[in-house]
């Protein structure tokens, strides 16, 4: 294929260091006991909560929701209200924008979307662990306010919905704590809220390097529609887990924001993405997020956490990333330290 044809961005080409790094003895062996050390490797795919919204019984959906916040920091829901077509309609375009070749899809004029919006692998990696192996775009849901030469509507329609069902969640979970939902209403707007549509391509030399490197999201929620491949892995009890896809269901998990707000209650979960050898994998993130100015304060007593502002988090994780190549989170703004 040309060059200039190719969708795939040069992952392999570009960081070619590290892998020349890792070939040494020495790496081979850390790599392969990080590995072990980390979770078994033939570790079995385990089902999430599984969560029906708009059952009869209110009170237990919101008993459910509240449990799988606290003990898993992840969860699943049907009747979400996202009708298959528009999920399916978001899943057709998202291909159809990683298909285009690597060389437009670099050029934001060509897609009418924010500088910076299509990212790829991971700029400040120093070694593989830091690596990605992956590509997305990453669209502030405000692109979508004026008018563009590429078609959004798909992502508009599901953005919507999304949308929708995050203030209904976040609202549920609020309430299971006895507080007032309107933080919500007033700071999560759909114009301070993120779309992230992630491809991970085959990676069939490298099998045991991340799709996307452990992490805990920044948000307060983050909403997943997700394809059959699998690859998530999570941390319960302590250890790697692996998540079964169910791409019928919409997967819920806790973001930092909302275990600081909760002040510790509900969970965010260190999680991470598994390259896959011969499959690529699918996935479409909706970042539930306040605006840059919302301040963050503990709703519990005695507090864990101190107050912050969604910007001074952001700016502390950016500076994490480029000076460690890893985001620290939370405990950067623990009371005790």
């Amino acid at each position: 294929m040309c060059w200039r044809m190719d969708p795939n961005p040069p992952l392999e080409e570009t960081y070619r260091a590290l892998f020349n790094k890792s070939s040494s003895a020495k790496s081979a062996h850390e790599f392969k006991i990080r590995w072990e050390e980390d979770d078994d490797v033939s570790m079995e795919e385990v089902d999430l909560p599984l969560i029906e919204l708009g059952m009869k019984d209110r009170e237990k959906c919101k008993r459910e929701i509240g449990e799988a916040a606290k003990e898993w920091g992840f969860f699943r829901v049907v009747n979400h209200g996202v009708s298959p077509g528009i999920l399916e309609a978001m899943r057709e375009e998202q291909v159809r924008l990683f298909r285009e070749p690597f060389v437009k899809k670099q050029n934001d004029a060509f897609l009418n979307m924010s500088p910076g919006s299509y990212r790829w692998g991971s700029p400040t990696a120093t070694c593989l662990w830091q690596l990605s192996w992956s590509e997305a775009f990453h669209v502030p849901l405000g692109d979508f306010a004026g008018p563009c030469t590429y078609p959004r509507s798909p992502m508009r329609r599901f953005a919507t919905k999304v949308s929708e069902l995050a203030q209904d969640l976040a609202r549920i979970l609020a309430e299971n704590l006895g507080q007032d939902s309107s933080f919500f209403k007033q700071n999560c707007l759909p114009s301070t809220c993120y779309l992230r549509m992630n491809r991970y391509p085959p990676c069939p030399n490298y099998s045991k390097l991340f799709g996307l490197m452990p992490h805990t999201d920044s948000d307060f929620l983050t909403v997943l529609h997700e394809d059959q491949v699998g690859g998530l892995q999570l941390v319960k009890d302590g250890k790697w887990i692996a998540v079964k896809p169910n791409p019928k269901a919409l997967l819920i998990n806790i973001g930092d924001l909302f275990q600081a707000w909760s002040n510790g209650v509900y969970k965010s979960v260190e999680h991470r993405v598994v390259a896959n050898e011969v499959a690529e994998r699918f996935s479409t993130a909706y970042f539930f997020c306040s605006s840059n100015d919302a301040v963050v304060r503990s709703c519990g007593e005695p507090r864990v956490y101190k107050e912050f502002s969604f910007r001074e988090y952001r700016q502390q994780v950016e500076r994490d990333v480029t000076t460690l190549g890893r985001k620290i989170g939370l405990s950067r703004f623990l009371l005790s330290t």
